[in-house]
């Protein structure tokens, strides 16, 4: 039956045109795309596409041939710059594209619809048409308790994974893992490991495999690579079932430039900056969102809001986040444009991310809001009323970049880097932070996380263990990065399994085990985890001993909570009857040791101690440990 198309029906409404204009509408999704309705009884998709400087644009798909002039859109007369209309007999799932028409000879005039919910898989670049209503949602409980599991006075260890390559079926040609696949395998890895989180790297549809998804076309589409938007939704419930959090990855900063996306839309440069000083991403090749344009600001809140919204997502980190907020970021003289008293702040993009936070948490207050930041910019995590960004959280790039420096070198030389492992701890409550071993950390010929640490082989581990057993102990929540849990000795490779085969190996399933019980300890112990960005939460016993490689700390929670005592010595040395001041006299039980045996080290029990009153490190009560070569002990007072 042929489609017919008609301009009598349409989705806005004064409001929201009038919101789309002051860049403040915050559920587009609702409104511009292809949406299934009826007109007079007759079932059809209304198509809404904002192109202002188009002469034209039709819609076209399996549902006239990809005709470019049987079915023209009508463009509004509110100054919008939107045009709409409504064909009949489309059915679901149908392939459907805009042309736009313009002046513009260099653009490609077959473009994908920025609104679309799902779309062919690639290389094909269609939009599928796709309902996604009727999805019955079953994480009632999850989300009743998100609010706590989210705060910041609960565990929070997250997963950080690949969807393409956590798993792959190499007896079947190396193919990906299906959403309803992975989500079931997945999350009971997780919940094994007791990790809280996953956090996905992004899922949004992009064209090119090797961008890892951070070349971004579909900002509402989950891709297709791995099955259907309501296939995603299941993922998420089966997380959620498994009291398991999911946070996505989220690319506001920069976009793909491929000829069927949002490069050059109408014609002009209608999402991006036209000057290139501040469009085009020298770095990344990419094309830069106009932070100071309304329209596109309601863009990309609505599809922040769309994924906690219509996915029940957990939380959102926001990649690039310094590469939006200075306009001079990876660029040499003369290559940027500075604001008028010279300053390198992009100021549209400073309040685009306010705007950002304080939308998304007035309307969804129990979810996580992480910011990828690696500069000393102020307040990220700082209230916007008090010119903060408003952020939850900030990753702290620079307690990664000193630890893995410090973790690198021989501990020969450590004692001459000290302020490599300490200096994290000056400025660890100057914001909300996640302390990230991340996949950046893994690629690009860096070498894994094993690989980095010095030694022969089981002194690999050994130094892995501390580093580990420090990042939990650390103030601040953790993310950890799929296949360093079992000491990957590959670097991570986007087209390949992780190798499982590993955890057949002693050391390795070892190493796994010790990740396991980290996370274990962390949730099961208020102290290591309840004021992770609360100074109350810490205090020093030793910091300065860089002779022995030696730091120690106290992990404090509420006052009813028993204290945790840290002590970690990165020598390749055993430190016999090391003096140890105590928060109070008493006995103390050795709760966790990175060189117990279970875990590939030579420790065969775990120890109780009774303080002594001798003083040590300016405090009235001690002990004497002895400490194993490359070791962090956990101890808690039990009497």
């Amino acid at each position: 039956m042929q489609s017919e198309i008609f301009y009598d029906i349409t989705r806005f409404s004064e409001l929201d045109i009038h919101l789309f204009k002051e860049g403040t509408h915050a559920k587009l999704y609702e409104h511009l795309g292809a949406h299934r309705m009826q007109r007079e009884g007759e079932n059809g998709i209304y198509f809404a596409v904002w192109a202002p400087n188009a002469q034209a644009v039709s819609a076209i798909g399996d549902f006239n041939n990809y005709d470019e002039k049987t079915h023209y859109l009508k463009k509004r007369e509110d100054g919008s710059g939107i045009w709409e209309g409504f064909i009949t007999n489309i059915t679901e799932e149908s392939t459907y594209k805009y042309f736009i028409h313009s002046d513009n000879l260099h653009a490609d005039p077959y473009k994908a619809d920025p609104f679309a919910f799902y779309a062919e898989v690639k290389p094909k670049s269609a939009s599928k048409i796709y309902t996604l209503d009727g999805y019955k949602w079953k994480d009632a409980k999850w989300m009743k308790k998100r609010k706590k599991n989210n705060s910041h006075k609960e565990a929070i260890s997250i997963y950080e994974v690949h969807l393409g390559s956590w798993k792959r079926k190499v007896e079947e040609d190396n193919r990906y893992l299906s959403y309803a696949q992975s989500a079931q395998e997945l999350a009971k890895y997780v919940k094994e490991m007791h990790f809280t989180h996953i956090e996905l790297l992004p899922i949004m549809e992009h064209p090119f495999d090797g961008s890892w998804g951070y070349q971004t076309t579909g900002y509402f589409a989950p891709t297709s690579r791995y099955g259907s938007p309501k296939e995603f939704m299941e993922f998420v419930d089966v997380m959620h079932a498994n009291d398991i959090g999911v946070i996505l990855d989220w690319v506001p900063s920069h976009f793909v430039t491929d000829g069927h996306g949002l490069s050059t839309f109408d014609g002009s440069c209608l999402y991006e900056h036209k000057d290139p000083r501040k469009g085009y991403h020298p770095e990344w090749q990419s094309a830069i969102f106009n932070y100071d344009r309304n329209e596109v600001r309601a863009f990309l809140v609505s599809s922040a809001m769309y994924w906690l919204h219509m996915y029940h997502v957990d939380g959102i980190r926001v990649d690039g986040v310094a590469s939006m907020l200075y306009l001079d970021y990876a660029r040499k003289e003369g290559e940027w444009i500075a604001n008028e008293d010279g300053s390198n702040i992009n100021r549209g993009a400073v309040q685009f991310l306010q705007h950002l936070n304080t939308t998304v948490y007035a309307n969804f207050p129990d979810i996580i809001m992480s910011a990828e930041e690696s500069t000393n910019y102020a307040q990220v995590t700082g209230p916007v009323n008090k010119n903060g960004l408003g952020f939850g959280y900030k990753w702290n790039m620079g307690w990664m970049h000193d630890i893995l420096k410090y973790m690198k070198i021989d501990p020969l030389f450590r004692k001459d880097h000290h302020t490599d492992l300490t200096f994290s701890f000056v400025y660890m409550f100057f914001e909300n932070y996640i302390l990230p071993l991340s996949h950046d950390e893994v690629v690009h010929m860096k070498g894994s996380l094993i690989n980095k640490m010095p030694g022969e082989y089981e002194k690999k581990f050994a130094n892995l263990r501390t580093l580990y057993a420090l990042m939990m102990a650390h103030p601040g929540k953790k993310l950890l990065f799929m296949g360093s849990e079992f000491a990957q000795f590959n670097e991570w490779h986007y087209e390949q399994s992780l190798d499982w085969n590993l955890l057949e190996y002693k050391m390795h399933h070892q190493m796994s085990a010790c990740v396991q019980q980290l996370n274990r300890l962390y949730k099961t112990e208020p102290s290591l985890h309840r004021n992770d960005v609360d100074p109350e939460g810490f205090s020093w016993i030793e910091e300065n001993d860089y002779n022995a490689n030696v730091i120690a700390f106290i992990r404090k929670g509420a006052r009813n909570q028993k204290p945790i005592v840290i002590i970690c010595n990165f020598a390749n040395k055993e430190h016999i009857g090391y003096p140890l001041g105590l928060p109070s006299k008493g006995e103390y039980e050795e709760i966790f040791n990175s060189d117990f045996i279970e875990f590939g080290g030579e420790t065969e029990e775990l120890r109780t101690f009774t303080s002594l009153t001798q003083e040590a490190q300016g405090r009235k009560n001690s002990l004497h440990i002895t400490l194993a070569p490359l070791s962090v002990s956990y101890l808690k007072k039990i009497k």
